[in-house]
């Protein structure tokens, strides 16, 4: 049986609702982010607000919140010639993918999340990975982390798992998923909770815009990952 958890933790709305998934699921859960030079930095301090707010808010959960860690991946801003880790305009490419496709990161994330679950003792990697709501990138797919969890294990040789609670999921649902985990943890009103938490202090916005509030959040409101968070929450709202 599963007790312990790993959760990559940008600070995101998906990771803020993959933590709270972990939460509600296991007795033990830390949390992992990466600085690889990014031009949304800004998300390694919205991740922190997060956690204190979530921590505040949610005293059942609170015990439970472990270890936070940040690692430096800043080897991947280097070799990387991304809309992410420079400042170049958000466009599509030759291969068909966006450039906010970083080739490996999800890759590297993995193998490095899962050495330092080795070290923990900590048995679930869970990322917000999902194939639903996706720019087509290829280490986001069903597959890539199924053989990540094979290779992973064989290397390691010890038995990881890695949850994907947002898989098949898009992003009308996974609102209604964070609503739904408040919810089940306090029952006066922590649904609408953790939905307000994750508005107030998540972060998303590809160019790290937190000057701009909206309904749904801060960012500036037409880069893709905005524009997936716009359309999600006004349908979830209706």
């Amino acid at each position: 049986m599963h007790t312990s958890a790993l959760v990559l933790f940008s600070g995101g709305q998906d990771s803020t609702t993959c933590l709270a998934h972990a939460l509600s699921k296991y007795d033990r859960v830390e949390t992992l982010a990466f600085d690889y030079g990014q031009r949304h930095k800004v998300e390694l301090e919205a991740r922190l607000n997060v956690l204190a707010a979530m921590q505040a808010r949610f005293p059942t959960w609170a015990p439970k919140m472990g270890d936070d860690h940040l690692l430096d991946a800043g080897i991947l801003g280097q070799i990387s010639e991304t809309s992410l880790t420079r400042d170049t305009a958000i466009a599509m490419e030759s291969s068909g993918l966006p450039n906010t496709f970083v080739p490996g990161r999800n890759l590297l994330f993995l193998t490095l999340a899962a050495a330092l679950a080795y070290r923990r003792g900590l048995q679930v990697i869970v990322t917000g990975v999902c194939e639903t709501d996706f720019s087509g990138y290829p280490d986001c797919r069903d597959d890539t982390m199924k053989a990540m969890q094979v290779a992973l294990s064989l290397g390691m040789d010890r038995k990881l798992l890695i949850e994907t609670p947002l898989m098949w999921i898009d992003k009308v649902q996974t609102w209604q998923l964070a609503h739904d985990l408040g919810q089940k943890v306090d029952a006066s009103g922590g649904g609408q909770a953790l939905v307000d938490l994750i508005v107030e202090h998540s972060h998303t916005c590809y160019l790290g815009d937190r000057t701009q509030r909206h309904d749904w959040g801060y960012g500036c409101g037409q880069c893709p990952a905005c524009q997936l968070r716009v359309v999600g929450y006004r349908r979830f709202r209706r």
